[in-house]
């Protein structure tokens, strides 16, 4: 795979310096991924960030505030998107976005959440397609070249076959100096090559390999003993 560029469009995601702090006891701030964000900004490095934890860590919160911070919008889509269904996210957080000089513009976020409406938005055809090659088709036509690109879940609307496109197409962008943020439940998706780990849990965030998470671990054991997982449900 041709090397990819050391220079991040984007360097880091921090606190405006000149905004009042958030109450910390108010949602998102109650999450501690977010608290961390606020405390210490995101460096976001070259190539592809893949984010995994348990449902309600503060994954898809989190990326919604990255997408805010980057002028999107939070329900997919880009930065001209006029899309809006029943809104869960949370309000903006005041983010500086620190960039490299001359860094592309161009940004798309993905969430599996509000797929549908972003089919019934763009038109195009895409309610025609499963879910999975819908969402497959959008990521092939927006998602192209330098950029920053938000993935958030991905994987649940993927087979297995779907999963190893996903990562194909990932690993294409990542070699075309594009910038990634990934969120997933999805072993296969977080052994992305080349990809920055960070585990979000209680603790916040933390960088991890693919053999220490725990995702990896449960798989690995249910895949090898199913029964000792299926016994426990009964």
């Amino acid at each position: 795979m041709r090397a990819m560029t050391d220079r991040p469009g984007v360097r880091r995601i921090r606190a405006d310096p000149g905004a009042d702090p958030p109450p910390a006891d108010v949602w998102p701030m109650t999450v501690p991924a977010v608290a961390q964000l606020w405390a210490e900004g995101l460096e976001l490095a070259p190539g592809a960030t893949v984010l995994v934890g348990e449902n309600a860590s503060g994954k898809s919160t989190l990326v919604e505030l990255l997408a805010q911070a980057l002028g999107l919008n939070p329900e997919g889509g880009s930065a001209g998107a006029r899309l809006q269904t029943a809104r869960s996210e949370p309000d903006p957080l005041p983010l500086v976005v620190e960039r490299s000089p001359g860094a592309p513009r161009w940004a798309y976020l993905l969430r599996d959440e509000t797929l549908h409406g972003l089919y019934t938005y763009l038109g195009d055809g895409y309610h025609q397609l499963s879910h999975g090659e819908g969402f497959l088709s959008i990521f092939a036509d927006k998602l192209r070249g330098p950029g920053v690109y938000l993935l958030d879940e991905p994987d649940a609307a993927l087979s297995f076959g779907g999963q190893l496109r996903l990562v194909a197409g990932l690993l294409h962008l990542a070699e075309q100096g594009a910038q990634l943020v990934v969120a997933t439940h999805s072993p296969l998706v977080a052994a992305l090559p080349g990809a920055r780990i960070l585990e979000v849990g209680p603790w916040g965030l933390r960088p991890a390999t693919w053999g220490e998470l725990e995702l990896t671990a449960s798989w690995r054991q249910f895949l090898d003993r199913p029964e000792s997982f299926l016994r426990h449900l009964r």
